[in-house]
Formats: structure tokens, sequence, C-alpha cells
């Protein structure tokens, strides 16, 4: 049995990577490889710029790129230039149940691929945090332990640990990643922002994107979209993760003496976050 759970723990450490998005000295989190082609699932908090670094089990680093992300979810999904990597085996979170063990696998504090396991406490949403399900889990986790798998006694990821909230462990449920990594091309709006205070700067518009056959320019600042404020890229992503086909901005320009409104008929995916 020991043996067994030995070799359960070896596999889910050679899923696990690191992710650091500012580089080798700013830290990072966790990333699990999805499948033996190069995808790697992590949060969105992890990947926070568009081409962070990933380090392998076996020391190779390789530059990712970022493929999806759902901030709301906090779900990031990114691509490595690799073949025949050792993926994981994805679980039916729905399938598990209150006081079954689990192992958790991460970089935290920067010890590389440091494993811990305790037990299943619930499935379902946590006050305060919306109506999404979670997997709480009496796991230890600390920062560089977000973005790794949460798997069962049989080494099949049914989670992704996220955060910590009344000394439980939250996991992303393997069955919401399912969804995330299978829905279709979502509405990119074809721009570069930064945050400006007041609302978003555009400091880039793609020639022919969304934003640019609605007329919006380098240097206007989107306020509100959707009758939502703007004042993160994570606001942006989260008014375009449930846009329809159009969407109504408010933006200002020039003096910015008075706001203005674009209907943005919004494009499918294109290589922009946004």
């Amino acid at each position: 049995m020991t043996r067994a759970f030995g070799e359960i723990a070896e596999r889910l450490r050679r899923s696990t990577v690191l992710v650091q998005a500012g580089g080798r000295d700013r830290g990072g989190g966790s990333g699990v490889i999805w499948s033996a082609d190069g995808l790697i699932v992590t949060n969105a908090h992890v990947a926070r710029t568009p081409r962070p670094a990933v380090e392998l089990w076996d020391g190779r680093r390789l530059t990712a790129e970022v493929v999806e992300r759902d901030p709301r979810r906090d779900l990031a999904s990114l691509r490595v230039a690799a073949a025949d990597l050792p993926a994981a085996t994805a679980g039916d979170s729905a399938a598990i149940r209150p006081g079954e063990i689990v192992i958790a696998v991460g970089n935290p504090l920067g010890f590389t691929g440091a494993l811990t396991t305790g037990v299943v406490h619930s499935l379902g949403p946590v006050p305060g945090m919306g109506a999404q399900n979670w997997v709480r889990a009496g796991v230890r986790l600390a920062p560089g332990n977000s973005g790794g798998p949460l798997a069962d006694a049989h080494g099949r990821v049914i989670g992704i640990n996220t955060a910590i909230v009344a000394g439980l462990g939250l996991a992303v449920p393997s069955n919401s990643v399912a969804a995330f990594l299978g829905r279709g091309a979502r509405p990119v709006l074809g721009v570069s922002v930064q945050p400006a205070g007041i609302g978003l700067l555009l400091v880039g518009v793609a020639r022919g994107g969304a934003a640019d056959l609605a007329s919006l320019w380098v240097g206007d600042i989107l306020t509100a979209a959707g009758g939502s404020p703007l004042r993160t890229p994570d606001d942006l992503a989260e008014v375009l993760a449930t846009a329809g086909p159009v969407l109504d901005f408010q933006f200002l320009r020039g003096d910015r003496s008075r706001p203005r409104h674009a209907a943005v008929r919004l494009a499918g995916r294109a290589a922009e976050a946004a």
C-alpha cells in the first residue's frame, strides 16, 4: 500500500509544473499538465502575464502562452511547445464524498513538488463567494500551491487548488475545469489596456478588431461596459465572459469633459487576451 501511494504521488509530482509570471525571483504558483501535447491548467491569478515561464519536473524551463483566462472562475489554460508530457488523469469531481482522502501537490514557499494529504470536507458553494461550487478539503496549502492539483487516493485530479478560506483549502472542481476547457470561443475586444484610476486606458488597438471597427482609439479611457464599471483588466474580462454579440461601452476622450458611448460588435477569440 505504501509503495502504491508513493507511485501515485510521484506521478502527480511529474504532472505538476511551476508557473512563474514575473521572473525566477518573483515567486509563482503551480499548474497541472492536462494533456501530453502541452496543455496546462492553472489559476487565472497565477497566469498574470501573456507569456509566463513554466518549469517541468525534470528541470526544463519553457515559455508558455496563455490560451484562455476566466478570472471569475480563477482558471487559465496555457500551452507550451512540448510533446509526450506526463499528463495527469482527470477525475469526476461530482463523485467525491466528504471524508475521502485527497492529495495536494504544488510548489509552496519555494519547495518544488511538495505534497500534502487530507480529507474532503464538502463540495458546493462557499458563503460569500457566489453560487459556484468548490471542493473544500482539510489540506495544508501555502503560497505557491495555487494552480496545483487536488487528487483523489487513486491520483485522479478532482480539483485545482486555489485558496484557503476558514482554514480549509478551496479547489475548483475538475468538472468545472472540463467545462472551462470545452467551451467555445469567447468574445474579444482586440485591445491592450492598463488601469488609469477612472477606468482602463487603451494603450493598443488591434487593426480590424472589434474596438477598431467601433472607432475606439488609443488614448481613450473605458469607464464602463454593459453598465458595469471598469477599473481593472479582470473587470473587462468578466464583462466579456458573459457579453452578447453587441456590448455598449462608456468611454472618455480628449478633454474627458463628457462621457461617450460606443456599441461594439464583438469578434470571436483572436490572439489578444481581451
